[in-house]
């Protein structure tokens, strides 16, 4: 073989290295060691969820249905998860989790390290409840959720995005209040929200838990803002005479969620869109450990 031939063997072999190289997909970030138990708690106080130091992933007495949620960053109820079992939504589990240090490289942001965890998340749903979830883009009504002339009526949030800690505790999946200042609300349509900085995505996946339709952010406002809300009527539901909320006022009175958000500058819009829907084809009860 003359040296041109040979160095034209080397540059072909080159090339498809560098392809099957690129050609290969990247592997699913791991928990390194976790255990599972079932919770003996009937505390619905005791309920936490937090990403923490370390690479630690911890909850207590947290309902499955809410760790899916997590897991794949959508809101715990409504359009966009289904096919959750009875016995997923009333069994919480205890789970301690630490992730594969390889997994997370450092120099990440607190959300980025997140976001990898939750694929962590997922993998570890696969491996240990066995979840089979299909996923399908839909067409269908939504809230836009908009801002209209007269402008963002929020205040800044007093954190700096880079001050946020590196201890992040679940986002507004969670039902419960949680202590973590950043990308966390608290509270609901009976008490109102709660955020001392949280993002427009932030709340509009806790906005869809609540609402009759997804919620798709569409306002192009950046960074973090504090948000405190006043309770509001439950959609498309009628107060009955005396009826009353969860801080003691008269349901009659109480604005509507379209009402309350108008009032912070955001207009959620009827629109139509097409959404990613999630399917639970198959689940397991875990083997403890």
């Amino acid at each position: 073989m003359t040296m041109t031939n040979l160095l034209g063997v080397l540059g072909i072999a080159s090339l498809a290295g560098a392809f099957l190289a690129q050609s290969q997909p990247s592997p699913v970030p791991a928990f390194e060691v976790a255990s599972i138990k079932v919770s003996k708690s009937a505390d619905f106080r005791q309920l936490s969820m937090k990403y923490l130091p370390g690479g630690r992933f911890v909850t207590t007495d947290y309902p499955l249905l809410l760790i899916i949620a997590e897991a794949y960053s959508v809101p715990f109820q409504g359009a966009r998860l289904t096919g959750v079992p009875d016995w997923a939504r009333a069994n919480a589990y205890d789970i301690e989790a630490k992730a594969d240090p390889a997994g997370l490289p450092a120099g990440l942001s607190p959300e980025a390290r997140k976001a990898r965890m939750r694929l962590m998340l997922q993998k570890l749903l696969v491996d240990r409840f066995h979840l089979v979830m299909r996923r399908e883009n839909k067409e269908m009504p939504v809230y836009a959720m908009v801002v209209p002339k007269g402008g963002l009526k929020l205040q800044k949030s007093t954190i700096d995005p880079k001050d946020c800690p590196d201890d992040l505790a679940a986002t507004s999946n969670t039902p419960a209040s949680n202590t973590a200042p950043c990308h966390a609300l608290r509270g609901g349509q009976g008490r109102g929200l709660h955020g001392q900085a949280v993002s427009m995505s932030d709340l509009a996946l806790a906005l869809e838990n609540f609402a009759d339709r997804p919620v798709v952010n569409q306002t192009g406002v950046e960074g973090l803002y504090a948000i405190d809300t006043t309770p509001w009527l439950p959609v498309r539901a009628t107060a009955a005479p005396g009826a009353k909320a969860e801080d003691g006022s008269d349901l009659a009175t109480m604005p509507s969620l379209f009402t309350v958000f108008a009032g912070l500058g955001i207009k959620l819009e009827s629109q139509k869109a097409v959404v990613e829907i999630l399917t639970v084809e198959h689940i397991e009860r875990p083997t403890e450990n």
